[in-house]
């Protein structure tokens, strides 16, 4: 059985801790806010979060349609999947590279999938097997590097940022994630973790910043409780700075030339 998907974007960093998660659950449903069917792929085989984020009961399982082919799961209108839905999630994934990379591969493949316009993978930190895997099994259409502006991220950074170009795919973004705390109280303004660095690598590699996100307590809360900010306060402005993100992507993506879509085919 084949799938069709419009485009297929990768949303990475080079570390872990700078928010991609986060970043990878929001554009996903800013995205179908703007009337995109979308799924979500956790490709964090060691440290799933997509379905705690979105709110998706840890007892969940998918629904098998024959004895390789499983349905995503339904969370907010997001067609997801991910190693969390098949394992005990306090369970630790002890696995070497070609194990968690052929875990990939059967997340990937064997999810019916059906008709979508984008399909977010959130990865892993880091610039290894799971990437690999990714630029050789998986007709990405181009990727998000999500950081921070503290110097230790930005180098993380650039790491991925040389990876996507060695293995061809195209970089569509940097987004800068906790680029200033807004004071509660009084309403100062005051970058914790500096400033001006996901504009740097940006001008380096001839890529745009997508948006500069603050960060927000409310945010945090929201995650944690797994109803998103873009669906909890859809008129606030971290959800309006993930709206102006994916309007970004969705025009630099319809921009590529045209396609019938990748299809995925079960192996």
């Amino acid at each position: 059985m084949a799938n069709t998907v419009g485009h297929i974007i990768a949303v990475a960093s080079g570390k872990g801790g700078v928010g991609k998660s986060t970043v990878t659950a929001n554009l996903a449903l800013a995205m179908a806010a703007r009337g995109k069917r979308v799924g979500v792929l956790d490709a964090d085989i060691y440290g799933p979060s997509q379905a705690h984020m979105l709110g998706v009961d840890p007892q969940t399982r998918p629904d098998m349609i024959d004895d390789k082919t499983m349905r995503p799961v339904d969370a907010h209108g997001l067609r997801v999947m991910s190693i969390a839905f098949l394992v005990d999630v306090t369970t630790p994934m002890v696995w070497r590279g070609p194990m968690a990379s052929t875990a990939f591969q059967q997340l990937y493949n064997q999810t019916q999938w059906g008709e979508l316009d984008y399909l977010f993978i959130d990865m892993p930190p880091g610039t290894g097997d799971i990437q690999l895997t990714l630029a050789q099994k998986v007709p990405v259409s181009g990727a998000v590097i999500v950081t921070t502006p503290q110097d230790i991220a930005l180098l993380d950074a650039e790491r991925g940022i040389e990876m996507f170009r060695k293995v061809h795919v195209p970089v569509l973004g940097i987004v800068e994630n906790m680029s200033f705390h807004t004071c509660s109280c009084c309403g100062h303004q005051e970058a914790i973790f500096g400033e001006g660095g996901g504009q740097r690598i940006a001008e380096r590699y001839n890529a745009p910043v997508l948006g500069r996100l603050p960060l927000a307590l409310s945010v945090r809360e929201q995650m944690d409780k797994g109803v998103p900010p873009v669906i909890a306060a859809p008129d606030q402005p971290a959800a309006q700075h993930f709206a102006s993100i994916v309007a970004q992507l969705d025009e630099a993506c319809q921009a590529q030339p045209e396609a019938s879509g990748p299809t995925i085919g079960f192996s």
